[in-house]
């Protein structure tokens, strides 16, 4: 059976279970006040799309639909991957948990990396909210709202990622130095739950940004 706990424990614990139970819970409190702030922001998103639905149907037929389905795909993966590591972890098999983090990582760094060649077309199409906004006299300004949606809510989710990818990399090292050999998979378990939540954040705003304006279009 696997084994969540570490041989030690800090002083303020009773115990290494005790320690363990905290961390978890620490985890699931700090994403449930993350929740609450991107739930705000689906909730701004979606009470403007219903004042502007022209508007913010039109923009959304200017995303690139290919790269957020390839996105999506490519972080439900590294879920899956990600998954593995606290099982691992818990057996002791540190040297299988640091391939799990660069697998995890490398889809990680490509969604990134799509996500830069989308923000650059956008920009490229003058579809960033300013001056030059190509769709200004279009739909009441709704299209503009929609991109100043888009690129705040995308920009807070590729933080997330570029922290995860941080936790990863704190992760593999950990594992490399030897760090959960015995057996301690709360590490693991701690940045699994930080991973999925990034992802499940982008599989709302999958659906919010790239598919409800393309619906009977």
């Amino acid at each position: 059976m696997p084994e969540r706990l570490g041989p030690h424990h800090q002083f303020q614990f009773e115990s290494p279970a005790h320690q363990a139970d905290t961390a978890i819970a620490g985890m699931w409190l700090f994403l449930a006040t993350e929740a609450l702030f991107f739930g705000g922001l689906f909730l701004a998103f979606i009470f403007c799309r219903h004042q502007h639905p022209a508007g913010f149907d039109l923009a959304a037929r200017h995303t690139k639909l290919w790269i957020g389905a390839v996105n999506t795909a490519l972080l439900l993966t590294s879920s899956a991957v990600m998954a593995a590591a606290p099982v691992l972890a818990g057996h002791g098999r540190g040297r299988q948990v640091r391939w799990i983090c660069a697998v995890t990582a490398a889809f990680g760094i490509a969604f990134l990396a799509l996500k830069g060649v989308e923000w650059k077309g956008d920009f490229d199409e003058h579809l960033w909210p300013g001056p030059d906004f190509a769709l200004a006299r279009e739909a009441g300004g709704g299209a503009a709202l929609f991109f100043a949606f888009y690129f705040v809510a995308t920009g807070l989710h590729g933080l997330h990622m570029l922290i995860g990818l941080g936790l990863l990399t704190w992760l593999g090292l950990r594992a490399r130095a030897g760090a959960l050999d015995g057996g301690h998979a709360v590490p693991a378990e701690v940045v699994g739950l930080y991973w999925s939540f990034v992802d499940m954040i982008w599989v709302v705003l999958f659906p919010l940004i790239y598919l409800l304006g393309r619906v009977g279009a």
